[in-house]
């Protein structure tokens, strides 16, 4: 399995121990390395045990999820920026290439990338060389190893022109595929045992044992959501179990009647820029004016992300823009202001599409 425990993978089944001897011989190049696999598998864990297995374990290991961050922030986040460069830039603050010179960066879901950045992480790739925002030349190589992630199918990518087919080839020298949990069915026990302790050592759980018909019944669950999945429900089942032992009646419904035979789970949707601001302004109840409009006046965040904003709550609003005025914490008064602000940024959604 692809789960860390005191510094190594849980699982003897044949699928782990070769995944394991496969990552032990390709971290002794300094080659980088594309690590493919659905949601769930732990690639951030291989990428963990690329890093203690290579030359570089002396030197610092930087993950930078490219998915959760806009693209304004990821440059910063890289290759760093200078005092001055940007509203909130008071100083000058390194970026992760630089922080982790000498050691490995893990790029973690590099197929999110925009084309833009996907352009200066090539040139960064080729030079070695750091371009920081606000500077007009580069400063000083950094010697870093690169090793990057996606559950996506880049080739693929390369063939619609959306990601770049030279980036594609210098990230894909060396690519290690973590196969899903359903095709590691042996090590499901070990996994199992493995989290149930975890969540049950120095707690105040009530459950001290588990059924083993339960068990017999996680090992049969195809976990369409792999590790992450398995990890959830033993930590569920933990906390709302009524007796010291854990009975089949506490394994929710869903799992308990899922049929044995493997199929091959939907692709998970990525959370994206606009589900974070979805939730400032209408599960959280921030005003429009004070959480979204300074991050996007200040270039945090995007003129699509306003507009994904807008359609998703045009939506749920059904075509009715006084009702995303309402939606957006503001008084009713401030409609037209609204529309104005959208249609000047070309944020404003038509509204028929929705009614």
């Amino acid at each position: 399995m692809t789960y860390e425990h005191h510094g190594d993978l849980i699982g003897n089944g044949s699928e782990m121990t070769r995944l394991r001897d496969e990552i032990d011989h390709l971290a002794q190049s300094d080659a980088k390395i594309l690590i493919t696999g659905e949601s769930g598998v732990g690639k951030e864990l291989v990428a963990r045990r690329v890093y203690r297995s290579s030359r570089r374990s002396h030197g610092p290991f930087v993950a930078v999820n490219c998915a959760g961050i806009p693209e304004t922030l990821l440059e910063s986040e890289l290759f760093g920026h200078v005092k001055g460069s940007f509203t909130g830039a008071y100083r000058d603050r390194p970026g992760q290439f630089e922080v982790a010179d000498q050691g490995t960066v893990f790029l973690d879901e590099v197929g999110e990338m925009t084309p833009r950045m996907q352009g200066l992480l090539l040139r960064f790739l080729e030079t070695g060389e750091l371009q920081k925002v606000g500077m007009h030349q580069a400063t000083r190589p950094v010697d870093v190893r690169v090793v990057s992630a996606t559950n996506r199918s880049l080739s693929d990518m390369v063939t619609q022109g959306t990601f770049r087919e030279d980036l594609f080839y210098r990230l894909n020298v060396i690519r290690i595929d973590v196969p899903p949990l359903r095709q590691r069915t042996e090590d499901l026990p070990q996994l199992i045992d493995y989290f149930f302790r975890r969540f049950t050592e120095n707690s105040n759980a009530r459950a001290r044992a588990m059924d083993p018909e339960v068990t017999r019944i996680l090992v049969k669950y195809p976990w369409p959501g792999n590790v992450r999945e398995l990890e959830n429900a033993i930590e569920h089942l933990v906390a709302t179990a009524r007796n010291d032992v854990i009975q089949v009646d506490d394994v929710p419904l869903s799992i308990r009647t899922s049929r044995s035979v493997s199929i091959r789970p939907k692709r998970e949707r990525r959370r994206t820029v606009a589900d974070d601001l979805y939730e400032q302004v209408v599960e959280k109840q921030e005003c429009f004016w004070t959480s979204v409009y300074p991050m996007y006046m200040q270039r945090d965040i995007t003129r699509s992300n306003v507009r994904d904003l807008v359609r998703r709550v045009l939506k749920e609003a059904r075509g009715n823009y006084k009702i995303v005025t309402r939606l957006f914490n503001l008084q009713p008064d401030e409609y037209k202001k609204l529309l104005n602000f959208l249609r000047t940024h070309d944020c404003l959604v038509p509204f028929k599409e929705y009614r």
